[in-house]
């Protein structure tokens, strides 16, 4: 048992309402967090306090950039660590094949994963990983560094890449741009590289595909991990469930139970008093077409989002998990659902499943649509559209205000005065306010059109 002081209140519930439904893994071993009767931690200079806190200034002088880490190239004239938010990587010891969404499930725990190209060079299997924020790219490389996917193979060895951005052309098995979902599939679905399919034939490994889950480990782990956790990332990786399909490269993160390639969406520690299923269908839909929503009726605050298909569920789930919604931090896995079944007639359901499959509110259903090229990160800046002319901006103004929002900043599109930015106080209220405004009768037949923006005002 430990005690663990984070930094305030709000830290600490959200750090134990991350951790409620997925129970975190620490050398194969299930770590049980719950909240503590003592206010404030008294320490001492014993020898593992000293290393303690020696642990965790190391981590904040590489959050600080005074930290460089081994391994990366610190020579003048080269990318210092951490200015590129894209990793080289390499899979040595290739005894299973790794996919490319082998690769998403495994960095995506350590933020938004925004791109991967997959290749083979010099005989051996690698890959190019951007996240959103340089950040993301240092925990990563820190936690992953040197470990094993599959217990006793496939071990990751991790560079940060001289690029500071990936030209992904393809949306397939070798390549994925999570932003644009409009891109071709190029090729289509090629077959294993020859690396990977001498695997399955390498004497003494594995004489089949299927056979041999069994002759490895049962657990996908990271056994040689540091006891050393990297401040706002979730733990250790934890086991991941091998089975017949993680053979393949498809698997799931367990406590989600989800499915890849799946289309719902597990979405948890929603606020059941404000939630509602046209809220989820505005604030997903930003991210592809809501098929159907349904709330949990014997528990409200989880609930099932369907996506018009995999890619879509993929990425509102990176865009949307861990943001706040209503004064809690929103969860979002992939389901082990494969689709949202509608309540049978008669069956009590007070109105908490419903079907927007043919809603005209969806924003993707033209092909090649602007709105692909249009997806960003929830923000406090929201971009408006399909103003008439007659609106003003105090209008506007007092529209957000009325909506319980702070309104920081505001100003028209120079060019079309049928858009403008606005700017308040929070990305949580952003969300609250895109939720409740998006499709708001402005009257002259005009209904308020609001997504998340790039820019700031």
């Amino acid at each position: 048992m430990a005690f663990l002081e984070m930094a305030s209140e709000e830290a600490a519930i959200t750090m134990v309402n991350y951790y409620t439904p997925v129970t975190p893994h620490l050398r194969s071993q299930p770590i049980f967090i719950q909240y503590s009767n003592h206010r404030e931690l008294k320490t001492d200079n014993l020898p593992n306090q000293a290393r303690a806190q020696a642990a965790l200034q190391a981590v904040s002088a590489v959050q600080s950039g005074n930290l460089a880490l081994p391994g990366a190239p610190t020579n003048e004239g080269t990318m210092l660590p951490g200015q590129s938010p894209v990793l080289r990587i390499i899979i040595e010891n290739l005894f299973y094949p790794v996919t490319l969404e082998v690769l998403h499930q495994i960095f995506s725990k350590f933020g938004t994963v925004l791109k991967i190209i997959t290749f083979t060079k010099n005989n051996q299997f690698q890959a190019l990983l951007q996240y959103a924020d340089p950040l993301n790219a240092q925990y990563a490389k820190m936690a992953l560094d040197g470990q094993n996917i599959y217990n006793a193979c496939c071990t990751l060895r991790i560079d940060f890449s001289k690029l500071t951005s990936l030209n992904v052309k393809y949306n397939n098995d070798k390549s994925r741009d999570f932003t644009r979902l409009d891109l071709p599939t190029g090729d289509g679905h090629p077959s294993l590289e020859s690396p990977m399919a001498a695997a399955f034939g390498a004497p003494g490994i594995i004489s089949s595909p299927y056979a041999g889950a069994a002759g490895f480990a049962p657990a996908i782990g990271f056994p040689q991990a540091t006891g050393l956790s990297v401040p706002g990332v979730p733990g250790a990786l934890g086991p991941l469930a091998l089975t017949s399909s993680a053979v393949t490269g498809r698997m799931a993160i367990p406590g989600a139970g989800g499915i890849p390639g799946n289309s719902v969406l597990l979405v948890t520690n929603l606020n059941p008093d404000l939630i509602t299923p046209h809220g989820l269908f505005i604030l997903f839909g930003v991210y592809g077409d809501v098929h159907r929503v349904k709330i949990m009726f014997n528990k409200k605050e989880n609930a099932l989002v369907q996506m018009a298909d995999a890619n879509q569920a993929q990425l509102a789930m990176n865009h949307l998990n861990g943001q706040r919604l209503y004064g809690k931090v929103l969860r979002a896995t992939l389901s082990k659902h494969q689709a949202v079944q509608l309540p049978r007639e008669g069956q009590e359901d007070q109105g908490l499943t419903k079907d927007f499959s043919n809603s005209p509110l969806h924003r993707f259903k033209k092909p090649g649509s602007k709105n692909f090229q249009n997806i960003f990160p929830p923000s406090a800046t929201l971009h408006l559209s399909n103003i008439p002319p007659s609106v003003t901006m105090d209008d506007l103004k007092n529209l957000f205000t009325e909506a319980g929002c702070s309104v920081k900043a505001f100003k028209f599109f120079q060019k079309d005065r049928k858009m403008a930015l606005i700017q308040l106080g929070s990305v949580e209220e952003a969300i609250q306010a895109l939720i409740e405004l998006h499709n708001h009768d402005l009257g002259e037949n005009h209904h308020l059109r609001v997504s998340f923006s790039k820019s700031t005002i």
